[in-house]
């Protein structure tokens, strides 16, 4: 994909149809047949061999692409049925026309019986950017049929039983091997539960001309990992560890030193001139013997903690954190310390106990749960609606927010969200958010501000996992597997060697 990409919702998806109809001199239809047309072509890119094709229509306009794709194959000779249900007679005008034409080309339609035809490939055009509920019974035999038959699915535009605005599955839904979305890309198909249905995902402008996105707002902007290199500049050849930061970690209560250290480890790795970490005395000399390059201290009051509070650029603090006195000792020390701060892990949940303001230069990285316990609502209600979660964190807190999992989503008050186009589900292991919060702080020691830290952030972080998943697999995968691979991918552009 291309570093960045703009994700938009139903409502301007809805206004850039109406924007493209009149482009095509106010011929709808015209619209509708560059989109068949278009998914035909796609359908020849990528499944060339594919002569039984099955088509899934419903009684909307994504239901008329389909007959106008079926139209397309019939013509071509291959073996095409399409297949609805009685309730999926075609409705709008258009939808009825392009069912027409697609008759009176040869094709034929059947009811779908329970059972799926055997076929080459499946398309479904069941429904389009409008579902927002779970689809009906009938309809939910259907698309359970089409996720069980083993031939690749197709998806025109949206996955049917996935909401294209927010990602969320309320019932079951087209689990796609590939999505081809209409006009421009969907905000809810880039995050959550809908990754599950995607599969690879590509847009057909259809044509529309650049002017139709006039005044449209963007609901959101997708950064892949070629962004990197906007933020990760060469340094400057006159750099000293003091022009890079100090990023000072705090956590690791008794037994959890780890924690502490991977996230100081990532500091380091993503450029950070100098690293202090602040923990139980416990962990000192394993720390130390571990990564000698970090500044370990031991530390049992918000006494001992204030001088290292006053040499740093950034805090990190949570991970290892505890929820006990030490660690809401400490916390109250750092949020009101005067310094750029981020807090993940137990800061987050101590934080949801005893709500405070927060610096608005924080930067707050919940994964769901935590970010369920700050909203006080249910990580399935997160879930649901990641953007609206992420949003209103931002809101209520007046800071930066990263919103971890399938799809991260970085929200600030005032900024278009960012969602992170990389990750894998290897990341799913503890200890992956500590190594995130030391990735975001280094950048935030090195300049960025807190929502280009935390975008670079997040991106540079899944990169790397998505690196190492190439090691040896997503299964097994490690957080100090990323360590390696956050270094190179830090250093994005390579000075050119002077000869002398």
């Amino acid at each position: 994909m291309s570093p960045t990409a703009a994700l938009y919702d139903p409502d301007a998806l809805r206004l850039l149809e109406a924007r493209a109809t009149e482009a095509c001199g106010g011929y709808a239809f015209t619209l509708m047949q560059r989109a068949g047309q278009a998914a035909w072509r796609y359908l020849l890119d990528y499944w060339p061999q594919a002569q039984r094709i099955v088509v899934a229509c419903g009684p909307g306009n994504n239901g008329g692409d389909g007959y106008v794709l079926a139209t397309h194959a019939q013509r071509s000779g291959r073996d095409v049925r399409v297949l609805r249900l009685d309730q999926h007679a075609p409705r709008s005008e258009l939808a009825r026309r392009a069912c027409r034409e697609y008759l009176e080309s040869g094709g034929r339609i059947e009811n779908f019986d329970e059972a799926m035809p055997a076929a080459d490939l499946f398309v479904d055009a069941l429904f389009g950017i409008g579902l927002s509920s779970a689809p009906d019974a009938a309809t939910t035999a259907m698309i359970d049929a089409t996720n069980v038959q083993p031939a690749p699915v197709f998806a025109l535009d949206v996955p049917s039983g996935v909401d294209a605005g927010c990602g969320h599955v309320p019932g079951t839904a087209i689990v796609a091997t590939r999505t081809l979305q209409f006009i421009a890309a969907h905000c809810g198909l880039a995050t959550g539960k809908a990754l599950d249905h995607t599969g690879a995902c590509d847009f057909a402008s259809l044509d529309v001309p650049s002017s139709a996105f006039d005044g449209i707002p963007v609901a959101a902007t997708a950064l892949g990992p070629d962004a990197l290199s906007g933020w990760l500049q060469p340094r400057p050849r006159d750099s000293h560890k003091g022009s890079n930061g100090h990023v000072l970690c705090i956590g690791g209560d008794h037994g959890s030193g780890g924690a502490v250290m991977l996230c100081a480890q990532a500091a380091l790795r993503c450029g950070a001139g100098l690293v202090s970490v602040a923990t139980r005395g416990e962990h000192v000399s394993a720390l130390l013997a571990h990564c000698p390059e970090v500044m370990v201290h031991s530390v049992e009051s918000a006494d001992a903690l204030a001088a290292l509070l006053l040499r740093a650029t950034v805090i990190a603090i949570g991970p290892g954190l505890g929820q006990a006195s030490w660690g809401r000792t400490l916390l109250d020390s750092a949020t009101t310390a005067g310094k750029p701060a981020l807090l993940d892990a137990d800061a987050l949940n101590l934080l949801a106990a005893t709500p405070r303001p927060v610096p608005s230069d924080t930067i707050l990285t919940p994964h769901p749960r935590e970010a369920a316990r700050l909203l006080g609502t249910t990580a399935s209600n997160v879930q649901a609606d990641r953007y609206a979660a992420a949003r209103e964190l931002a809101t209520r807190f007046d800071c930066v927010v990263v919103l971890k999992g399938a799809g991260t989503i970085v929200a600030a008050p005032g900024e278009i969200p960012r969602v992170i186009a990389a990750g894998n589900p290897g990341m799913a292991v503890g200890g992956m958010g500590d190594v995130l919060s030391g990735v975001i702080a280094a950048l935030r020691a090195q300049g960025l501000s807190a929502f280009d830290a935390a975008s670079c952030g997040a991106l540079l972080h899944a990169a790397a996992g998505d690196a190492a998943a190439g090691d040896g697999g997503e299964r097994g995968l490690l957080p100090s597997d990323l360590l390696p691979h956050l270094r190179r991918l830090a250093n994005p552009q390579v000075r050119p060697q002077v000869r002398r």
